[in-house]
């Protein structure tokens, strides 16, 4: 049976009957999250809203003024999950989200056309495409595509959408001659009734479940971002049709804008800027490095001259010189100069009471008690072998705390305590 929303993708609003109506248990996503939430699956004697299918996702819309979370197939029917009960036999009201509706339109019938061309330009057979939230995906069936083949295939894909081509849906039994003309990927184990037809005039001819435009020219148009490696001996060819190419447009304006306020350059020199200010990152940071270094020789040298420095040594640095394992290396070194064989060693690095790292250093029997201790005062984790035991710090809030227990069992050990 086919929906009403599949017989005229353009109807926005439609009164219809409640056929069923019983409690359910869905998963959507919050926040990134998926939670369970509890309602009612709806049957309905005929729906404008389509069921999840074919590669496009289901509508959305409302119920009366109950919003329906979700819209799936099962057999000949569709199931709305609303959080709300209805009675059998209740008249309803169904509104149909157009803005969402409209989308999934332009880009579903927008892989009809550039699948179809793509086969007849290229023989590159489609195998799969996603219709996603910010952009869409085809599936060729080709390891590689040829320069200049992907412009070639967006001028003829707008040249057919100008060319204001009439897009019309067709219903065949199963056993018509015609359906063997017919472009198609199978079709589902529990399909029931005629074929639907999406047949793009002189194009085209496909199976498919989707919601159409009924002319090309409400395509608005297409363009094809590129082609992306796919799986093995597959290219993925990304596209966006109708309105998000023009949200696409504004978007990449107000980033242009920001860009080129913000690097003073005109936009067809922000590459070249972006480039420049990298190279002198990279030239910085090897600079600094070389400080660092330099700074923790002098700060172990420092120690070491000193007549009276005893057998503990502890220090707190906020290095903030944003270079990858460059406090790591502060520390060792510092660690390393000064020796640990009779010495304690306690060092962190970061935010005074925020995250960080650390490193304790020792004799090996101290050390190896020590560092668990410490790790969980600053609730860190850590691990450690030969005299030495390091790791990330949560908190470096009760720093003080650890400093304390170190110095501690330093004093111990030198007093012969332990």
């Amino acid at each position: 049976m086919a929906f009403q929303c599949q017989r005229d993708s353009y109807m926005k609003e439609f009164v219809t009957s409640v056929v069923s109506c019983l409690p359910a248990e869905i998963k959507l996503e919050s926040n990134g999250k998926r939670e369970k939430v509890t309602g009612f699956n709806v049957v309905l004697k005929d729906t404008i809203l389509f069921p999840e299918g074919g590669g496009q996702p289901d509508d959305h819309g409302t119920i009366e003024s109950w919003p329906v979370l979700q819209v799936t197939r099962q057999g000949p029917e569709a199931l709305h999950f609303i959080t709300s009960a209805l009675t059998q036999g209740q008249e309803v009201l169904l509104k149909v989200d157009w803005e969402r509706r409209f989308d999934h339109m332009q880009q579903h019938s927008g892989q009809h056309l550039i699948t179809a061309l793509a086969d007849s330009m290229f023989e590159y057979k489609t195998t799969s495409w996603e219709l996603g939230r910010h952009r869409s995906s085809i599936e060729l069936d080709t390891a590689t595509v040829k320069p200049g083949e992907m412009e070639a295939l967006e001028s003829v894909v707008n040249e057919k959408i100008r060319a204001h081509i009439p897009v019309s849906v067709q219903f065949l039994s199963i056993d018509d001659p015609a359906v063997e003309k017919v472009r198609s990927r199978g079709l589902p184990d529990d399909h029931a009734g005629p074929i639907r037809i999406i047949d793009i005039e002189g194009v085209d001819a496909n199976m498919c479940c989707g919601t159409h435009v009924s002319n090309l020219s409400h395509l608005q148009v297409i363009k094809i971002l590129g082609t992306e490696k796919g799986k093995k001996n597959k290219t993925n060819l990304i596209f966006l049709a109708g309105n998000r190419v023009l949200k696409y447009a504004e978007k990449s304006y107000i980033t242009e804008k920001s860009l080129t306020a913000l690097l003073k350059t005109m936009p067809e020199e922000h590459v070249d800027a972006v480039d420049k200010i990298q190279k002198t990152m990279k030239r910085l940071q090897k600079s600094n490095l070389t400080i660092l270094r330099n700074m923790a020789v002098l700060i172990a040298q420092n120690f070491k001259s000193q007549p009276d420095r005893g057998s503990f040594f502890s220090l707190h640095k906020c290095v903030c010189l944003y270079l990858k394992d460059g406090d790591n290396e502060f520390m060792n070194i510092i660690a390393n100069e000064i020796g640990f064989q009779d010495t304690v060693i306690f060092l962190t690095v970061g935010e005074e009471k925020g995250a960080g790292l650390f490193l304790i250093a020792g004799p090996e029997d101290i050390i190896a008690a020590l560092g668990p201790q410490v790790s969980e005062l600053l609730q860190g984790k850590g691990s450690g072998k030969g005299g030495r035991f390091q790791g990330k710090a949560n908190s470096l809030a009760k720093r003080a705390e650890a400093e304390a227990l170190v110095q501690e069992c330093s004093r111990r050990h030198s007093a012969g305590e332990e």
